[in-house]
C-alpha cells in the first residue's frame, strides 16, 4: 500500500513539473535566460548610428545647381529665360517662357510664337533677334536656359525601389541602397555629372519606412500578438508599452525583457531583463532601456493562466467526447423509454378490448 502511494505521488509530481514546463516557467536552456549588459537607458541615451537608406524609404531631392553640359539643345518642356529691352511699357517681354510640346514658345498676342526646339542657346539667340525685328526697331534680346526638363524630373520626392535604386527621370537610375545620406548624395551627383556640368543637389530622407522595433505579447497558450512600431531614436521600453496602452490582463509584469539582434554572433541571443515595477512604480531608469532598430520587447504571460489554458486545451477533446457520449446515451434512453410507453399503451388498450 505504501509503495503504491509513493508511485502515485511520483506520478503526480511528474505531471505537475510537466505542466509548469508547458507553462513556460524556465525549463529552457541557459542561453534563453535574460542577461545583463551595459546599454543606453532613459537618463543615459545615445544617438542612433548614421541612417542607412533601404528600399521603400522616400528621399527628397532638391537641385542646387543642374546646368546641362554645353552645347545644350532646347527641348519641349524646357523653360527659356528672355530679357528684351526697347519694348513699349504695356508690351514688355521678360521672364520664363515654357517650350510647348510642339517646340515653340508663345510670346503673347503682341509678338506671336517662335520655334526654338532643337536649337542651341546661340542659335535661339539669333532666331529671337530675327523674329523681333518684325515688331521692334531699337531693342536688345538676351536668351538663356531658364529651367531644364531634366531639373524638373530630378526635383521632388523619390521612393527607393525594391532593387535599391531611385529614378532620375531622363538621366536614368542610381543605386543607393545601403548608403548613408551623404554617400547617397555623392553617388547621385557623380551619376548626374555624366549629363550636367558640376551638379550640386541636396538629398534628405522625406519618409523613414525601414527602421522599426517590435512589441510581442504572449497570449497564455493562444498565440502571440506582434506590434511593429516606427522608431525615431528616443523611444524607451516605457514609451513602447505606452504606445499599445500597457500589458494584457494575462501578462506577467515580472517576466518582460528586451531582445536585441546580435550582430557579432547571430547565433547568440542578447536578452536584457526589464524590472517593470521599478520603472512604473519607482521611477527607476535602470532597466528602462533605449530602443534601437530591430529590438523586440517580449512580455511573457502569467504562468498560472497559461497552465490553466493548456489544461483546458488538453482536456477539451475529452470533454467534448464525453459530452457527446452522454448526449447520445441520454437520447437513446429517451427514445427507448418513449417506445416502451407507446408499446405498453397499445397493449393496455388491446387487452381491455378482449375483456
Amino acid at each position: 500500500m505504501n509503495e503504491t502511494r509513493r508511485l502515485g505521488g511520483r506520478r503526480l509530481a511528474a505531471w505537475i513539473v510537466w505542466g509548469l514546463c508547458a507553462a513556460g516557467l524556465g525549463c529552457g536552456g541557459t542561453t534563453n535566460r535574460p542577461q545583463e549588459a551595459p546599454i543606453p537607458r532613459e537618463l543615459r541615451m545615445t544617438t542612433l548610428p548614421p541612417y542607412v537608406i533601404e528600399p521603400s524609404d522616400i528621399l527628397l531631392v532638391t537641385t542646387m545647381r543642374v546646368i546641362p553640359k554645353p552645347p545644350y539643345h532646347f527641348q519641349p518642356m524646357d523653360s527659356v529665360q528672355l530679357q528684351v529691352t526697347g519694348t513699349v511699357v504695356d508690351k514688355e517681354l521678360n521672364g520664363l517662357f515654357p517650350i510647348e510640346p510642339g517646340g515653340t514658345i508663345n510670346l503673347g498676342v503682341n509678338y506671336g510664337t517662335l520655334r526654338i526646339s532643337g536649337l542651341t542657346v546661340e542659335e535661339a539667340q539669333k532666331a529671337m533677334d530675327k523674329h523681333m525685328k518684325d515688331y521692334l526697331r531699337n531693342f536688345t534680346v538676351k536668351v538663356s536656359l531658364g529651367q531644364s526638363r531634366g531639373m524638373q524630373s530630378i526635383q521632388g520626392p523619390h521612393i527607393v525601389r525594391q532593387d535599391g535604386t531611385i529614378g532620375m527621370g531622363i538621366y536614368g537610375s542610381v543605386y543607393i541602397a545601403g548608403m548613408t545620406i551623404d554617400d547617397a548624395r555623392r553617388a547621385v551627383e557623380l551619376h548626374l555629372s555624366q549629363f550636367v556640368l558640376q551638379p550640386e543637389i541636396n538629398l534628405d530622407v522625406y519618409s523613414y519606412n525601414t527602421k522599426w522595433y517590435y512589441v510581442i505579447q504572449d497570449r497564455a497558450g493562444y498565440g502571440q500578438t506582434i506590434m511593429r512600431m516606427p522608431i525615431t531614436g528616443r523611444e524607451t521600453v516605457l514609451d513602447a508599452l505606452s504606445m499599445i496602452y500597457g500589458t494584457f490582463y494575462m501578462s506577467s509584469n515580472k517576466h518582460i525583457w528586451l531582445a536585441r539582434p546580435n550582430g557579432q554572433d547571430p547565433k547568440e541571443m542578447q536578452m536584457f531583463p526589464v524590472n517593470w515595477a521599478a520603472i512604473t512604480q519607482g521611477g527607476c531608469p535602470e532597466t528602462n532601456y533605449q530602443l534601437m532598430p530591430g529590438d523586440r520587447i517580449f512580455v511573457q504571460s502569467n504562468s498560472l493562466i497559461k497552465l490553466n489554458n493548456r489544461m483546458t486545451q488538453f482536456f477539451a477533446p475529452f470533454n467534448n467526447l464525453f459530452g457527446f457520449t452522454l448526449l447520445g446515451t441520454s437520447t437513446v434512453s429517451t427514445v427507448v423509454g418513449t417506445q416502451q410507453q407507446i408499446t405498453n399503451g397499445f397493449g393496455g388498450v388491446g387487452g381491455g378490448g378482449f375483456r
